[in-house]
């Protein structure tokens, strides 16, 4: 009975309100939105990700195009050549849950760029593996070479199993 006293009044205070946006595991907040790093050149490359997002997000700025974020990842995007040097550009983050922020995007190369790191800017995402692709494996066509050298490999393969197979079957019988 004192155990349902206690707790009633807790329960009755949070019965009607909202229930707040799911978060990753490991974010600090609803709205922890990364750009990095949070000064860049023209034409250069910025990392996007959203760890306090629980679904997908989007984020958005006049310097380069929408940018879809999976949930628990990152996302890239380059920025536009014809960007102003020394601007600060808003980055718009929006979390499918509704939650949205924002983020400061300078551009390098004005008296007011600095490069001091921000907490938004320094968050460290956990890795995933490397993203190795197929590299040089994929070529356009086997040609006659390179099928005569594979088959003569398999055969030689093949005749040598045979060779062995065949001599330890005769030496056992011999004993």
């Amino acid at each position: 009975m004192a155990a349902f006293a206690l707790a009633a009044p807790f329960a009755v205070a949070t019965e009607g309100a909202p229930a707040p946006p799911p978060r990753a595991r490991g974010a600090k907040a609803p709205g922890d939105f990364v750009v990095s790093p949070s000064v860049v050149s023209p034409g250069g490359r910025v990392t996007l990700s959203a760890p306090g997002c629980a679904s997908t997000a989007t984020a958005a700025a006049g310097v380069f195009d929408t940018a879809v974020i999976a949930p628990g990842s990152t996302a890239t995007a380059t920025v536009d050549l014809d960007v102003r040097p020394g601007s600060v550009y808003t980055v718009a983050f929006n979390c499918t849950g509704g939650v949205q922020d924002t983020v400061d995007l300078t551009i390098a190369g004005g008296a007011t760029a600095t490069a001091t790191p921000t907490i938004r800017s320094t968050i460290l995402t956990t890795p995933r593996g490397v993203q190795g692709g197929l590299g040089g494996s994929v070529d356009d066509g086997v040609g006659p070479v390179e099928l005569a050298a594979g088959g003569a490999l398999v055969l030689a393969a093949a005749g040598g199993v045979f060779y062995v197979v065949r001599r330890r079957g005769a030496e056992s019988r011999r004993h």
